[in-house]
């Protein structure tokens, strides 16, 4: 498994991709297809479960994309059957110590980075190639994203994105303008104060950040702003848009006739 986020990120490239909410592998190769750098299949709000999970992340690796699993927990039996189905990476949601992300990164990967289970899944080509090849190849390649979406992370942000092996840190604005009692409201001011002081943090570390958004200037302000990884809108989002505006236009079109 080649994951060509982590070298694109390590080059200083801007990546986009959007979330994958809907349990359905023909819009995750859609994606890729478009010209998408990864997906990111979401089982913390989705419905999907390990099986379905499996057949998005092939879709999206027959399409060219990075799958990307937010995994529902940061609980180590969830990041591992992520990981086992061929997953290149995971967002762990709600992670707001430093020994939360030691954790985290314990349980996604194997001896000596960390702790993760041995077997023979998806991931490690069903046993077909030499073991300690494939050991070494995910922990070289799988990609760790931490989520910073609340207070209590955010005050903690220095500790935890300093964690070594925490390879990206993610603000979720929705969650944590909810943390700060601003539900929705992602820039109203105590939220542009909390992401600018998270952003600060997070390139202090040397790694870089990501952000979720929902219109292309959204995105625009974030990657001057110096966002580098841009999860952009998800799947129902971006096709109830294009839906709605194709029959706005066209009742308004019929009602001119």
């Amino acid at each position: 498994m080649k994951n060509s986020l982590r070298s694109r990120l390590a080059a200083g490239e801007v990546v986009i991709g959007p979330f994958a909410g809907l349990n359905c592998p023909d819009l995750v190769e859609i994606m890729g297809i478009a010209g998408c750098d990864f997906c990111v299949i979401d089982t913390e709000h989705g419905p999907m479960d390990p099986e379905s999970i499996q057949h998005m992340v092939r879709a999206a690796e027959v399409a060219g994309l990075s799958p990307i699993v937010r995994v529902p927990r940061a609980e180590a039996v969830d990041i591992l059957k992520i990981l086992d189905i061929g997953a290149h990476g995971i967002h762990v949601p709600q992670v707001n110590s430093r020994q939360g992300a030691v954790d985290v990164v314990k349980a996604a990967r194997y001896h000596p980075e960390g702790m993760r289970g041995v077997a023979v899944p998806r991931a490690l080509s069903y046993g077909l190639r030499p073991l300690g090849e494939a050991l070494a190849e995910a922990n070289r390649e799988i990609q760790v994203i931490v989520h910073c979406e609340n207070v209590d992370g955010l005050e903690k942000l220095d500790e935890i994105a300093s964690v070594e092996g925490v390879d990206l840190v993610f603000v979720g604005p929705y969650d944590l303008s909810q943390s700060l009692g601003v539900p929705g409201d992602i820039f109203h001011p105590s939220m542009v104060k909390a992401v600018s002081r998270a952003l600060r943090l997070i390139l202090e570390a040397g790694k870089p950040a990501g952000i979720f958004v929902t219109s292309t200037d959204e995105a625009k302000r974030r990657i001057d702003e110096g966002f580098r990884y841009i999860a952009y809108s998800m799947d129902s989002l971006i096709f109830g848009s294009a839906c709605r505006e194709a029959v706005s236009i066209l009742r308004s079109h019929r009602q001119g006739t």
